[in-house]
C-alpha cells in the first residue's frame, strides 16, 4: 500500500518543483495505480489547482494540461474531430468511464507504462512534451528514456501539432476492459508513415516508413512491424503479438487509404 507523511496542494508550478526536487517527495497524477505499489513517500505535491486540466485548441495545435483526464481526451471533439476519432477509440476500453474520470494524461505518458494505450497513440502524432525545468522535448525522445524514481522534473502539458496527419488505432485485449496484447497507431502524411506499436509487451516506440519504397501496403506493414522486438508474457506469445502487429498495421493502412479492410 501507498504511504506519504505530508500533502501539498502547490499554488504555483516553481513550488511544486522544489518540492519534487527532494527524493522523498512525489508528484501525483491521477492515483490509480498507487494503492498497488508499496511506495512510501514523506511528501505528496498535488498540481491539481494549477489550472493543467484543459484542453485548448488554437490553429496550430492542441495543448494538453498533464491533470487532464483520459475522458476529456475521449469526449473532446475538437481531438477526436481532426484526428479521426483515435483518442476516443484508444481510450474506451480502458477499465471503465469511472476510472477514465480520474486517471490522468500526465501520469500515462510520465509512465511510459508498456500497455499505455495513451503513448501509443500520441507517438505517431507530433507530439512533445513540456517539462517544468528541462522545457519542450519530442514525445519519442521522452518515450525512449528509462523511467526512474530519481527523475526530477514535472511534466506540465503535452502539445500535438495539426501537421495534417491522418491517424487511426486498433487494439487486441484478452478481455473488454483487460490490458491489450498489442496496440497500433498508424499515421499517414502524404507518403509517409508513422507507426507506433505499444503492448509488445514492452512500451510503444515509433517507427517511420516511406511508401515509394515498396509496392503493396501489405509490404510496407510487414516492415514497419518487424522493426520492433516482441516478448512473450501471460496475455500472450511474442510470435502472436507479431503477427497481430502486422495484420493490424496493414488493415490501419488501408482503412487510412480508403480501401476496403482485408480481414486476413
Amino acid at each position: 500500500m501507498f504511504r506519504a507523511d505530508d500533502y501539498v496542494k502547490a499554488e504555483s508550478l516553481a513550488e511544486a518543483y522544489e518540492l519534487c526536487k527532494k527524493r522523498s517527495s512525489l508528484v501525483l497524477g491521477g492515483m490509480v495505480w498507487m494503492k498497488m505499489t508499496g511506495i512510501t513517500k514523506r511528501t505528496i505535491v498535488d498540481l491539481s489547482g494549477l489550472g493543467l486540466d484543459k484542453i485548448e485548441e488554437t490553429e496550430e495545435a492542441f495543448s494538453i494540461g498533464s491533470m487532464c483526464t483520459l475522458r476529456q481526451l475521449e469526449t473532446h471533439p475538437g481531438l477526436n474531430a481532426y484526428f479521426g476519432g483515435i483518442f476516443k477509440e484508444c481510450t474506451r476500453h480502458i477499465v471503465g468511464v469511472q476510472m477514465r474520470n480520474c486517471a490522468t494524461v500526465g501520469g500515462s505518458i510520465w509512465g511510459r507504462f508498456g500497455f499505455s494505450d495513451i503513448l501509443t497513440c500520441m507517438l505517431a502524432l507530433d507530439t512533445r512534451v513540456e517539462l517544468f525545468h528541462e522545457g519542450m522535448v519530442s514525445l519519442e525522445e521522452f518515450a525512449r528514456r528509462p523511467v526512474r524514481r530519481d527523475e526530477r522534473d514535472i511534466l506540465v502539458r503535452i502539445i500535438i501539432k495539426k501537421d495534417g496527419r491522418r491517424a487511426a488505432y486498433a487494439s487486441q485485449r484478452n478481455s473488454q476492459t483487460d490490458f491489450p496484447v498489442i496496440a497500433c497507431c498508424v499515421a499517414s502524411l502524404g507518403r509517409h508513415w508513422f507507426v507506433s506499436i505499444g503492448a509488445r509487451p514492452a512500451r510503444a516506440q515509433l517507427v517511420r516508413v516511406k511508401e515509394d519504397d515498396f509496392d503493396t501496403l501489405s509490404q510496407l506493414a510487414a516492415e514497419a512491424a518487424g522493426a520492433y522486438s516482441y516478448g512473450t508474457n501471460m496475455r500472450g506469445s511474442g510470435e502472436y503479438r507479431q503477427f497481430l502487429a502486422e495484420t493490424y498495421t496493414r488493415r490501419l493502412m488501408e482503412k487510412l487509404r480508403g480501401r476496403s479492410v482485408s480481414r486476413q
